[in-house]
């Protein structure tokens, strides 16, 4: 929140990807003034910025704001070269009314958009640095092949299936693919229809495997190291969840606890609360949803596994690493195992039960990557706060 003596503007821009929309909130008289649309590039926003110093001619305190959106961080950055301060703010965060409202506009936008700068009523959304952004683009680029992947090979058991062909045993397995291979059609058409579906499905699977090898190669850089190397020792986790974890986080010291990082990845529950009443719902799904599949996927192998006995994989990842570290995770597994089958045999759905156990997970992932290992040993818990 601007708060100051100083002449001040507050600036809201309404970024889309053809035009920027800008308007400039005056606390003094409460007036917007200098709204305008722009070509949507930074050189025009800092042109837009020095023609309104010029005009107001005296010192100015400028704070500019834009939601989060699909053009990501590199105007924020263009524009603190320059000298100014910007904020990108959560869209989630910035208060609209609920009802009531006929007409949205862009130019409405970005004066909702300045006021939210001058008042501080919004959630900073804090930029990865450009390197980090540029490892994590890559490893989003090999899970998009990888959901490519998925819909590949349903189209080939959809084409086999109305075909009449259908296999009797675990698909995609070695056994399944040679029976693949093995199915032979009389028409031509429908030979080098399923040849097609059969290419795709080997060339999406060699680009995977050569794109987890690369993430392998960037895990064992000094950047990444000694943070993949800790979360490895979490059953579920492995090279390629630690690295997303990583690149998508960044500084995990942002989050002052980590209930605000399980709530920053959408674990936490909803609640519809009024006078005498509180009603818990289901998790929010705000934030990063990326993190919060691979945290749910990862917290459902940890349940999974045997409650006894570590497996080769895992005592192979935990080799060389600190006691201390190797003892919080299996704390955290052995935590989330027992979860899991509490929350199972209280009568909750599966995937209630997964959820529950991806926040913990969250939680112990934060006091890990933060040092603050010996305090999730304690994580207050009730039936309805997982839930």
């Amino acid at each position: 929140m601007i708060n100051n003596n100083q002449i001040i503007r507050a600036i809201g821009i309404d970024v889309h990807k053809d035009s920027y929309s800008i308007s400039a909130f005056d606390p003094q008289t409460t007036n917007f003034s200098a709204e305008t649309t722009v070509a949507a590039d930074s050189k025009s926003v800092i042109t837009y910025l020095k023609r309104l110093k010029k005009e107001i001619a005296v010192p100015v305190t400028i704070e500019i704001g834009y939601e989060a959106g699909p053009t990501g961080f590199g105007l924020k950055r263009d524009l603190e070269k320059a000298g100014y301060t910007c904020h990108v703010m959560a869209p989630t965060s910035i208060y609209r009314p609920a009802a009531g409202v006929k007409v949205k506009t862009d130019a409405k936008d970005a004066r909702t958009l300045a006021k939210a700068v001058y008042w501080g009523s919004y959630s900073e959304v804090v930029p990865l640095s450009e390197e980090d952004e540029s490892y994590r683009d890559y490893i989003r680029m090999r899970d998009d092949r990888k959901e490519a992947l998925k819909k590949a090979k349903q189209n080939l058991l959809s084409f086999l299936l109305r075909k009449g062909r259908k296999y009797s045993g675990n698909p995609w397995t070695q056994k399944h693919l040679s029976w693949l291979k093995k199915q032979e059609f009389e028409s031509p058409i429908d030979k080098l229809t399923i040849q097609e579906y059969l290419n795709e499905v080997t060339r999406l699977n060699d680009a995977i495997v050569l794109l987890d090898a690369k993430i392998e190669e960037f895990s064992r850089e000094d950047r990444y190291k000694d943070k993949v190397d800790k979360l490895r020792c979490f059953a579920g986790i492995d090279t390629h969840v630690a690295m997303v974890m990583i690149t998508e986080i960044g500084d995990y010291n942002r989050f002052t606890s980590a209930e605000a990082f399980s709530s920053y990845l959408g674990l936490c529950p909803g609640e519809h609360s009024s006078g005498k009443s509180t009603q818990k719902g289901g998790i929010t799904k705000a934030g990063n949803s990326h993190c919060r599949k691979l945290l749910c996927e990862s917290a459902n192998s940890i349940a999974r596994t045997n409650p006894y006995k570590k497996s080769k994989r895992l005592l192979e990842r935990q080799k060389g690493i600190s006691p201390d570290i190797i003892s919080y995770a299996d704390r955290g597994s052995t935590r989330i195992k027992s979860k899991y089958f509490n929350l199972v045999e209280y009568g909750k759905n599966a995937n209630v039960a997964k959820a529950a156990c991806a926040r913990e997970l969250a939680c112990f992932i934060w006091g890990m990557m933060t040092e603050h290992m010996e305090s999730r040993g304690e994580i207050r818990e009730t039936v309805q706060q997982v839930i």
